[in-house]
């Protein structure tokens, strides 16, 4: 079975005003922010798909007709959508953040709720009891932290700064993990000995636009111009700069990110998709809660070397991007030209998004069009011909 799906909005401050709307061909006359575009089950906010002429919650279809999952998919994650689909606008830097495991997102959750923390409450950490695995594909030049550096690198990077000097060794002389948990944990008067010297050197260079992206230096001053911060009540996250890779992903390449992996978005738009979960434990950069505690007891200080996901090739209409350690998601990339005619098997709940150019589902007695920014829910056993109207690609959300 085949559904229209419309997705849900979420307008936090972050976002862009114009990206998601006129890729939805959209007016946005208040300007909000629209950050992101959700496509899936998740029970706060479920979308949308059509019925017999009616719009209905796709949480309460699959409550109803758990069959439309898939038997393999029920019997390994029940009866839940087990991803999330989403497009992003990330105009400002997002939090420094990791997601739980699973285990320690069902012994958060449940620790909350014995606490009667409502689930919308501005200190609530754990919003469901699944873990939060994600992957991207970016639709533009993006750049995001990513995982700690290797010690040569963190070295070479805080010992180039006098400032920092003292955080390389005592780095050395004891563990990355009892120093992070100081830095996160710093008064102003500390922050300040150690940004203030760095904010000032790079100040001028940064306002001409001498600063490569690079460096650590410039995305401190950005984060200063673009979150407002002031220089009297710094942000610890702003030395997550110089201790976690810096990464840019080209357009149409993307990036894996696990369980207890640190990062933030800092500028760009993409495609994102993971386990339907909203567990974030924050650590700065924000105004949301942030929940230190957490954050230390989750985080992993491995090192990481980026691996980023290659882009597409053109000789192959519908091509998987690689992410051979999610279990809950997997994305495909659905290439056409007007009048081709693609055969599709939806061995799990799998949902379609345009993402440019416009194409028919082929129903039999009948046929589904989608445009740019529009989808479908097809549910798990279902066979169906896609076929190009114009130029364009889709991306398909199921299980691996």
């Amino acid at each position: 079975m085949i559904f229209k799906l419309v997705g849900k909005f979420q307008h936090y401050d972050w976002g862009g005003e114009n990206f998601i709307p006129h890729w939805l061909k959209q007016s946005n006359p208040e300007q909000k922010p629209y950050a992101e575009y959700w496509l899936g089950a998740h029970r706060s906010a479920p979308s949308m798909i059509e019925f017999e002429g009616k719009w209905i919650a796709l949480d309460r279809v699959l409550d109803k007709a758990p069959k439309l999952l898939g038997d393999n998919a029920r019997e390994k994650f029940g009866d839940e959508l087990p991803y999330l689909l989403k497009i992003l606008d990330v105009q400002k830097p997002l939090s420094i953040q990791l997601h739980p495991t699973k285990k320690e997102a069902e012994f958060g959750f449940e620790k909350e709720n014995a606490q009667n923390i409502p689930l919308d409450a501005p200190n609530r950490t754990y919003k469901d009891r699944n873990h939060k695995p994600e992957m991207m594909i970016a639709l533009s030049d993006f750049w995001l932290l990513h995982g700690f550096r290797s010690p040569e690198e963190m070295f070479a990077t805080l010992n180039a700064r006098p400032s920092l000097q003292a955080l390389a060794q005592s780095i050395q002389a004891r563990s990355l993990a009892s120093v992070y948990g100081e830095i996160m944990q710093a008064d102003q008067a500390q922050l300040s000995q150690w940004l203030q010297p760095i904010i000032e050197e790079n100040r001028l260079a940064y306002q001409e636009d001498k600063l490569k992206l690079e460096n650590p230096d410039y995305w401190v001053l950005y984060c200063l111009e673009a979150m407002n911060i002031s220089e009297d009540k710094l942000d610890a996250g702003l030395l997550c700069f110089y201790l976690f890779n810096i990464v840019n992903v080209k357009k149409g390449e993307g990036i894996y990110q696990g369980a207890g992996l640190p990062h933030a978005y800092l500028r760009g738009q993409n495609i994102e998709l993971m386990a339907a979960s909203d567990n974030v434990i924050r650590g700065g950069l924000t105004p949301k809660y942030i929940d230190i505690p957490a954050l230390l007891n989750t985080i992993d200080y491995r090192p990481i070397t980026p691996q980023i996901i290659p882009e597409y090739s053109d000789d192959e209409p519908l091509h998987l991007y690689p992410t051979p350690l999610a279990q809950d998601f997997a994305l495909q990339r659905l290439g056409f030209k007007p009048f081709d005619e693609i055969g599709f098997r939806a061995t799990s709940a799998s949902i379609l998004l345009v993402m440019s150019g416009s194409l028919y589902i082929d129903l039999g007695e009948d046929s589904l069009y989608l445009t740019q920014g529009e989808a479908a829910f097809i549910g798990a056993d279902t066979e169906a011909e896609i076929i190009g109207e114009t130029d364009g690609y889709a991306v398909i959300a199921s299980l691996p």
